[in-house]
């Protein structure tokens, strides 16, 4: 009997504990799911049967009841007593509704900036979609055309590709898409927005707003250790803050995304764990919070929204950008932009080319070699907001790639010694797409 009743104890206890957990993760399966059907439905404009067959048929995702208005554009997602929900700022995408009212949201001083250049269609490439000029070098087509089948065959090792971009010499010399995809739509970074960030962040550098090596002057921080951090730490992922980065449990990256209103607070609020420049750490929020540091270096509001687009985008032709903002109003500059393929080919050949556009120097003269350097801890993996290749990772690629890399396959490709930049976009698990093998493949037909 006693046995018996210590079993039952036990039983009420674990259905307790589960019950609980489940409560806790609740906002993280409503909340993803709202946020990026209504990004998909009202940035990206795909539809919701799409989406949830595919992007978010996974664990509980798949058990949402997701509600559409486009009248109000806005999703609700629900699942068992949760409920989330994701409203549609015009040029700054979907937030989640979290910690602050849909009226705060939406009445910040979002400024309306003009999109340059106009008439893309009839402008050279890059700037431009008029592609004219003839690529120089040889490249053997019949490799390079087996290289992309291979990519868009849709079967492990080359499974869940969206669209694939190759640009050789600065100039495109592939461009394919899924049937229900086109040149025009607009694809979720997730975490190559990251590298947009290090851009921004150049260029306040080179506006003398921002000082990378200098310690950050947060008030709750000079107490203790954290007084230590630099802006380049957060960029380097070495700053010693505590952070769990596990996309697949109730850890602090789907807490920060899900959860809570202003991701680069939550950050800041991290406990220090280890001393600065030491141990590398991949952590989403600390990019958050250099974009809520960033927030800081603008006179108002609308001077900060208006940057991006102004600053970089419109200055390299990124013409379809979209940097979306938390709750709080600050850029989550971990995961959030959509851009089309040329864009983020344009991004990706503006640090190919040392930060210089067409005679501009955009960035700062070294911003690119400094991103280029291996972060402490990192072992040749990581530089500032930019994954590397001196650790082999990728061993058919030279050493000199450095990469955007975005959750679910995302991937920016830049390699300087052969002048080549590599775009693709998906939904691929964990080991479902072979980067290296695509590659290897397309590095072959320009041999």
């Amino acid at each position: 009997m006693k046995t018996k009743r210590i079993a039952l104890a036990v039983l009420v206890a674990l259905i307790l504990g589960a019950g609980f957990y489940l409560h806790l993760l609740m906002p993280v399966i409503t909340g993803y799911a709202a946020k990026n059907l209504a990004s998909a439905v009202f940035v990206a404009g795909r539809s919701q049967e799409a989406m949830e067959q595919e992007d978010l048929n996974f664990s509980f995702i798949a058990l949402t009841n997701n509600t559409v208005d486009f009248e109000k554009r806005e999703v609700e997602s629900r699942f068992l007593w949760g409920k989330s929900k994701a409203i549609y700022v015009e040029g700054y995408g979907c937030t989640l509704v979290k910690d602050f009212s849909e009226e705060q949201i939406q009445s910040r001083p979002y400024p309306r900036i003009e999109v340059l250049p106009d008439g893309s269609d009839s402008i050279r490439w890059p700037m431009g979609n008029a592609i004219e000029e003839p690529v120089p070098g040889l490249i053997d087509r019949d490799k390079l055309n087996l290289a992309i089948t291979q990519a868009m065959s849709d079967t492990i090792p080359f499974k869940g590709t969206f669209a694939l971009v190759v640009v050789y010499k600065g100039q495109p010399i592939a461009e394919v898409y899924r049937d229900d995809f086109s040149p025009n739509t607009k694809f979720l970074s997730w975490s190559m927005a990251k590298s947009v960030t290090n851009a921004l962040v150049g260029l306040r550098v080179k506006d003398g707003k921002m000082a990378i090596d200098e310690p950050l002057a947060i008030s709750e921080w000079q107490q203790d250790k954290r007084q230590d951090i630099t802006l380049s730490n957060l960029l380097q992922m070495n700053s010693g803050l505590d952070w769990n980065e596990n996309y697949g449990n109730l850890s602090d990256v789907t807490v920060m995304l899900h959860k809570v209103g202003d991701m680069g607070l939550y950050t800041q609020q991290k406990a220090y764990k280890y001393p600065a420049d030491s141990v590398w750490m991949y952590s989403s929020g600390s990019t958050n919070l250099v974009c809520r540091e960033l927030r800081k270096t603008f006179p108002d509001d609308q001077a900060y929204y208006a940057y991006p687009r102004q600053a970089l985008f419109n200055r390299i032709g990124m013409t379809s950008a979209i940097f979306e903002v938390d709750a709080s109003g600050t850029f989550v500059g971990s995961s959030y932009l959509y851009a089309t393929m040329r864009d983020y080919a344009r991004f990706a050949l503006l640090y190919l080319y040392d930060g210089n556009w067409e005679g501009d120097q955009i960035l700062p003269k070294g911003w690119v070699d400094y991103t280029t350097e291996t972060a402490n801890g990192s072992e040749g993996r990581y530089g500032s907001s930019f994954w590397l290749n001196r650790s082999g990772e990728y061993p058919d690629a030279p050493d000199d790639l450095f990469l955007c890399k975005g959750h679910d396959g995302q991937f920016i490709c830049i390699i300087p010694s052969k002048e080549l930049v590599v775009v693709r976009t998906g939904y691929s698990k964990k080991g479902e797409f072979d980067l290296n093998a695509l590659l290897k493949g397309i590095l072959k037909s320009l041999d």
